[in-house]
């Protein structure tokens, strides 16, 4: 047998998903810029902003810590793609209409809507463990949806620092607009709506189911994707392969019938034509238990990851709030260091915006190239140990800032502790979800595991924000901004301290769903990269099934016959009518084609059980 090839990152597929998550990021990130200026619209005085800025994002977060889990189980029983286009698509209504929102009472009740209506996180990092089961290949893979949240991070604050309010900020241009004139931040929205659409139709067409029970199931978009890019390819002249279809029921045996047919001579079976057409069994899977879902470490690893979410996404949330607010003069009556100070930056919604723009440029060179091999040499736990280190002192220190009077001197030292804060968010993140994930035993459960995490972690992204602003609240009536900043200080101490608890597992095995019948209805391998021959309703296109074997180039394959052992005896038969048998021992070849030129050989581990350990998960926020 040839050697096993390298495991490699499905490209196509992961970029894909990520197009479809890009725009969630670029909407919620747009809102930081322009929501102190929005809620003071309201009518709310400036002091209160902080309070409410709290509660607009802890009712979004509360909402979703109820319906995580409703979502985590839709896309186990109904799958994965359908409930994310369904998410994407509710999400993209509910920001426009957020956008349009003229009073407090209906931007708090659109926001929990919103979060309700997204579930998307869980489902997403359940995506990426399906796809990426290799444990090589976590730090790569897991770090592309964080990239994907940085990147958007670039764009959304930009959206919405310069696109609020414009007939204020572009009077040449929106002076005279009365639409724009009577909803003042629905522009922002109305272009990240656009960007949610692209992701919709771009996760409609392109991209694949993972969860194994649905891939069976016909995909229209799919197929009216490759009928797209079929025309896009005739119309510049590309290249295209010829298609032949195997019809259920022919009794012809021809080049492309005898395709996956065993020459072996023992028993009829093996000279019947292949039939691609029989459906697929269905393996349905039992509910994971109580006891699979909440085992030691997994409990462990929800905890840090709640206290992280509670932190991090406080700070965020309340950091241009403090920016937004009116810069103080320090004297005698209103300050007494260490402790005794108020006031903020006095910065705009554009200048804001600025800042976090480059922040997400900073974020995304650093999520991209320094986390994977980073967390590669030094190992997921200690990264995330040391980034546990790191929070509190961050947030000890951001008050501190307002004490500087230089205007530029002053928004320098507050990027310095950004970068510095996003940099233990782009790694504390995805090793808390690479943890996390590794503490499940079977990728059975780790659906609803993810569930449950994006459950639990909601409760922090309510509580933290809720708190923080109603902390700034307090402290700038008794003259104390530094109140909020250390009370997430503490926080961040007490969250750390699990973290030294934590280990970190072996994962979950790919083939340990809880059925018997993964060794009779294998996947098709080369190397570590499975790729399922599916059988439908319908005739299934020669090239598909091609692509199903990886043949990338080269004429069409004419068959796969079963390879004699030394001993001279037959080793394994194949069939196919939907379900691929064969026996362990057995290693398929491709023999060269008929005719000129000349396929390529295969020797690729197909006899391996398919019992590859490994795990998968992604983070964001």
């Amino acid at each position: 047998m040839a050697k096993k090839a390298p495991p490699k990152l499905p490209a196509k597929q992961l970029a894909m998903l990520a197009l479809c998550r890009f725009a969630e990021p670029v909407a919620f990130t747009s809102v930081f810029p322009y929501l102190p200026e929005m809620i003071e619209s309201f009518g709310i005085e400036k002091k209160n902003v902080a309070y409410w800025a709290g509660m607009t994002s802890a009712v979004f977060s509360l909402a979703q810590c109820l319906t995580a889990i409703m979502w985590g189980r839709a896309s186990d029983a109904f799958g994965r793609k359908p409930t994310i286009l369904l998410g994407t698509s509710t999400t993209m209504c509910l920001m426009i209409l957020w956008g349009l929102s003229t009073s407090l009472p209906m931007a708090i009740a659109v926001r929990a809507l919103t979060g309700a209506m997204n579930g998307n996180v869980g489902i997403i990092r359940t995506m990426v463990a399906e796809m990426v089961p290799e444990k090589e290949l976590q730090p790569r893979a897991f770090s592309i949806m964080p990239l994907v949240w940085s990147l958007g991070s670039i764009f959304g604050p930009s959206f919405g620092g310069f696109l609020a309010n414009p007939a204020r900020t572009m009077p040449n241009l929106f002076e005279n607009n009365k639409f724009l004139i009577k909803f003042p931040f629905v522009l922002p929205n109305l272009v990240t709506g656009a960007v949610f659409f692209m992701g919709i139709i771009t996760g409609f067409l392109f991209l694949k189911e993972t969860l194994k029970s649905r891939k069976h199931k016909k995909d229209y978009g799919l197929r009216l994707g490759q009928k797209i890019i079929a025309f896009f390819k005739a119309l510049f002249g590309l290249r295209q392969r010829k298609r032949k279809h195997l019809y259920e029921g022919s009794s012809t045996v021809d080049e492309t019938s005898t395709l996956l047919s065993p020459t072996s001579s023992a028993g009829s079976e093996s000279s019947q034509p292949i039939n691609f057409a029989t459906k697929r069994a269905k393996n349905i899977l039992p509910r994971p238990s109580l006891s699979e879902v909440f085992t030691r470490q997994s409990v462990i690893n929800l905890i840090v990851y709640t206290f992280l979410a509670l932190h991090s996404v406080a700070y965020d949330q309340l950091l241009p709030v403090f920016m937004h607010h009116t810069k103080q003069l320090p004297d005698s009556t209103n300050t007494q260091l260490p402790f005794k100070f108020a006031g903020g930056f006095g910065l705009g919604s554009g200048q804001i915006g600025t800042l976090f723009t480059v922040y997400g440029i900073v974020g995304g060179f650093v999520q991209f190239l320094i986390f994977p091999p980073t967390a590669r040499r030094f190992g997921v736990l200690n990264c995330f140990k040391g980034c546990a280190c790191v929070f509190p002192v961050v947030y000890f220190f951001t008050p501190y800032t307002a004490l500087i009077q230089s205007h530029g001197l002053q928004q320098v030292a507050m990027f310095g502790i950004m970068v510095v804060k996003c940099c233990a968010s782009i790694f504390g993140f995805p090793c808390g979800i690479i943890l996390l994930t590794n503490s499940a035993s079977s990728l059975r459960i780790l659906g609803t595991l993810n569930g449950v995490a994006v459950s639990v972690s909601a409760v922090g992204r309510a509580f933290g924000p809720a708190m923080a602003g109603a902390a700034f609240t307090w402290g700038l009536k008794v003259g104390y901004v530094i109140t909020p900043w250390w009370l997430l200080g503490v926080i961040a101490v007490i969250g750390a301290i699990p973290i030294w608890y934590l280990e970190e597992m072996e994962g979950f095995h790919e083939a340990d769903t809880g059925s018997d019948t993964e060794e009779e209805y294998p996947d098709v391998n080369e190397g570590d990269v499975s790729r399922e021959i599916l059988a439908g309703d319908e005739p299934v296109a020669f090239d598909e099934v091609e692509e199903a074997l990886d043949i990338m180039d080269g004429p069409s394959l004419s068959r796969i016959q079963s390879r004699k052992s030394n001993e001279g005896s037959e080793t394994g038969s194949v069939t196919f009518g939907g379900i691929l048998k064969r026996k362990l021992s057995s290693t398929i070849v491709l023999r060269e084609p008929l005719g000129l030129g000349g396929g390529r050989r295969l020797s690729n581990g197909l006899a391996a059980g398919n019992t590859s350990q490994g795990t998968g998960a992604t983070s964001f926020k």
